[in-house]
């Protein structure tokens, strides 16, 4: 079992950052490959980027050159920089978490969640 807690969401004017953290609680943390999602008001949950245990990084369409995913091994957390922040940005953001699979970028794909830390930009 593996428990995931988000921080580092608020409001920010477009334009703007935030990072986002993430904390495991299990110490086998390293071995997870670590997920971002999204949430929009009616709209399904999607995917925004994932990182493997190696450092190997994917990200949407969406978010390619805005947000930056990264881990520390050491401190069990992972972390989204987002820059240049848009107002279509706007969503609850959710931390996931699964063993190795060669497919990373679905809702399915994903064993364990976080409780979600909402961000909202403004225009």
């Amino acid at each position: 079992q593996v428990q995931l807690v988000e921080s580092g969401g608020g409001l920010v004017q477009a334009g703007g950052s935030l990072r986002l953290s993430c904390a495991a609680s299990r110490s086998t943390f390293s071995t997870y490959v670590m997920g971002w999602f999204r949430q929009a008001p009616g709209k399904e949950r999607e995917f925004v980027a994932a990182i493997r245990w190696s450092g190997s990084s994917y990200y949407s369409d969406s978010v390619k050159g805005r947000f930056t995913i990264s881990r520390d091994n050491a401190k069990n957390t992972v972390y989204l920089q987002m820059n240049s922040l848009k107002p279509e940005d706007t969503a609850v953001y959710y931390c996931a978490a699964t063993r190795w699979r060669e497919r990373i970028t679905t809702v399915h794909d994903y064993d364990y969640w976080g409780q979600g830390t909402q961000v909202t930009v403004s225009s």
